[in-house]
C-alpha cells in the first residue's frame, strides 16, 4: 500500500537495464529519471491531463458498478429469490398491498381474515429471511476483500510485466468483474449469489487497489490533493448515478439491469490502459514477499493506546452506519407507511442519496477548513458521530417517507464532516511516521470491519424482532454514539 502522506513519499525500486536493451525514452512531459518504474508526470502537461481524465474515468466505472449493484440491484435480487421461496403458491400476492395491510393491522385499523392472517405470517417470515440473506451476501464479500486487500497490494508492488506493475491488475479485475456481473441475472439461489457477488467484490478490489496506487506512482506531490479531489468527487457522484440508473432500469427490465454495468466496467477502463500507459517493470529489482510481515502489520499500530481508541471508535462508527443503512430499500417497502412497491423503492433510494449530496459537500468543505484553521480534530469527529446518531432516530419515531429523506440529509451532513476529518485525525495519531502507509491501512481496515459486521448484526436484530425493521435505527444510533465516547479519552490529539 502506498503512503498517503505527501511528505513521506516512498522511493521507487530501481530498474536494472536488460542486456542489449535500447535506452528508455519518455515524452518530454514526463520525468526522464530511469530509476523510476512509473513516469512521474509534470503538472499542466497533456500527458498529466490525459492521466487524470482516464484515471477518473476508470475510478468512475468501479463506483458506478458498486453503486448500482450494492445499493439497488443486489437487495432486489435477494428479495426476489426469497419471495419465490417463501410464498410459493402464494407468490402472486401483491407485496405492497400486503405491507400496507400489515401496517393497518398493527395500528388496529382492520381485523385480518384467516387467509390474510396466513399471508401476514408469510410476510413476517419473508422480511426476516431476506434481511438475513442480504446480510450474508454483503458480509461474505467484505470479509473476503478485507483479507485479500493487503495481499493484492503487495503483489502489485512486486509484479514484473511489460505493461508495468499496475496495469495487469486493473485490466484483469475489470474483465473478471464484467464477466461475473453477466452471470448475476441467472443466479438461482442465495448460496450461489454469495459466491458470485463475493468474487465480483474481489475483482473490483483487484482493479481498484492498484489503480489508486498509480496516483502515488505518477502524480507530483503538488498535485496530489487535486487528483484525489477529482477522483473522490467522480467516484462519489458515480455511486449516486449508478444507483439512479439501476433504479430506473429495474422497473423496465428487472434483473437484466445488471448487463449495462458489466459493459460499462469493461469499456470505461480501456482508455486508462491504452492512453495512460506505464513503463515496463520486467527488470525491476524486488524483495521477496514475506507474508509474516503482512500479517504483523495488522497489530503493530494497535499497541499504541491513542491509536487503538481511535481505531475502535472508527469500527463502532461504521458499524452503526452500516446497521442503519443495510436495509434502506427494504425500509421503503416494509417499514414506512404508506409502503412503496419494489419499483418505487428502487427509484426513490437514489433520490435520497441525491438529497443528501448538498449537505455532504457542505459538511466536507466546512469541516476540513475549520479543523485546519483551529488545528482541532476531536470536536469535529465527535460532532459528526452525534449528528449521525440523531439522524437515525428520526425514522424510528416517525416511520414515513419524509422522515427517510430527513435522515438521509442529516446523515449526509454527519458523514461528510467525518470523512474529511477522519484521515487527518489518524495522521495526527500515527505511532510511527515512517510506517504511515501501514498504519493508515489499518485505519481503512477499521471501516471494512465495521461494514462487514453491520449486516450480520442488522440481520440478527430483524430476526429477533420477528421481521420488523424499526429496531435497527436505535441500535445503529447507540453504536455511533459510543464511537463518539471512545474518542474523548484520546490524549495525543486535540
Amino acid at each position: 500500500m502506498q503512503s498517503t502522506n505527501p511528505r513521506k513519499r516512498r522511493s521507487q525500486p530501481v530498474l536494472a537495464p536488460e542486456p542489449g536493451a535500447e535506452p528508455l525514452t519518455l515524452p518530454i512531459e514526463q520525468s526522464a529519471d530511469p530509476t523510476q518504474i512509473s513516469p512521474r508526470y509534470q503538472p499542466k502537461t497533456p500527458a498529466f491531463r490525459r492521466y487524470v481524465s482516464t484515471y477518473a474515468l476508470a475510478s468512475l466505472a468501479i463506483s458506478l458498478m458498486i453503486g448500482a449493484l450494492a445499493t439497488v440491484l443486489l437487495p432486489l435480487h435477494v428479495q426476489s429469490l426469497e419471495f419465490a421461496r417463501i410464498f410459493g403458491a402464494d407468490s402472486g400476492v401483491d407485496l405492497t398491498a400486503l405491507n400496507n395491510l400489515s401496517n393497518e393491522v398493527a395500528a388496529g385499523a382492520v381485523a385480518p381474515t384467516a387467509e390474510q392472517q396466513h399471508q401476514l405470517g408469510l410476510l413476517a417470515q419473508f422480511n426476516a429471511s431476506r434481511a438475513s440473506s442480504l446480510s450474508l451476501v454483503n458480509s461474505a464479500g467484505v470479509v473476503l476483500v478485507m483479507i485479500l486487500q493487503p495481499i493484492i497490494g503487495t503483489l502489485s508492488d512486486r509484479t514484473r510485466s511489460r505493461w508495468g506493475r499496475r496495469a495487469p491488475y486493473v485490466a484483469g479485475g475489470a474483465v473478471a468483474g464484467a464477466a461475473l456481473i453477466t452471470l448475476m441475472p441467472v443466479v438461482p439461489s442465495i448460496a450461489v449469489l454469495v459466491i458470485v457477488w463475493s468474487l465480483i467484490q474481489v475483482a473490483a478490489n483487484l482493479s481498484g487497489g492498484p489503480l489508486s496506487a498509480t496516483v502515488a506512482d505518477r502524480v507530483p506531490e503538488e498535485r496530489l490533493g487535486t487528483v484525489s479531489a477529482v477522483a473522490g468527487l467522480a467516484t462519489y457522484a458515480a455511486a449516486i448515478i449508478g444507483a439512479y440508473i439501476a433504479g430506473n432500469l429495474f422497473g423496465a427490465i428487472g434483473l437484466a439491469s445488471y448487463y449495462p454495468f458489466a459493459i460499462a466496467l469493461a469499456l470505461l477502463t480501456i482508455p486508462f490502459l491504452l492512453i495512460a500507459r506505464d513503463r515496463s517493470s520486467r527488470t525491476m529489482a524486488r524483495e521477496p514477499i514475506r507474508f509474516s510481515t503482512i500479517f504483523a502489520s495488522f497489530v503493530v499500530a494497535l499497541r499504541d493506546r491513542d491509536y487503538r481508541l481511535a481505531w475502535i471508535s472508527k469500527v463502532l462508527f461504521w458499524f452503526g452506519v452500516g446497521i442503519s443503512s443495510t436495509y434502506g430499500i427494504y425500509m421503503l417497502q416494509s417499514y414506512i407507511s404508506p409502503a412503496l412497491s419494489a419499483a418505487e423503492a428502487a427509484q426513490t433510494t437514489p433520490l435520497m442519496m441525491v438529497a443528501a449530496l448538498p449537505a455532504t459537500l457542505l459538511a466536507m468543505a466546512a469541516a476540513g477548513r475549520l479543523s485546519d484553521r483551529f488545528q482541532r480534530r476531536k470536536p469535529f469527529v465527535v460532532a459528526a458521530a452525534l449528528i449521525l446518531a440523531v439522524s437515525s432516530l428520526v425514522p424510528w419515531v416517525w416511520p414515513t417517507l419524509p422522515a427517510m429523506f430527513i435522515q438521509a440529509v442529516l446523515g449526509g451532513l454527519g458523514l461528510g464532516a467525518f470523512l474529511v476529518v477522519d484521515q487527518a485525525f489518524f495522521i495526527d495519531l500515527l505511532p510511527d511516521q515512517n510506517s504511515a502507509a501501514r498504519d493508515l491501512g489499518m485505519s481503512a481496515m477499521a471501516q471494512s470491519i465495521g461494514q462487514a459486521l453491520a449486516p450480520i448484526i442488522a440481520g440478527v436484530v430483524v430476526t429477533l424482532a420477528a421481521g420488523a425493521y424499526g429496531p435497527v435505527w436505535p441500535v445503529g444510533a447507540v453504536l455511533v454514539a459510543f464511537s463518539a465516547l471512545a474518542i474523548l479519552p484520546i490524549r495525543r490529539a486535540r
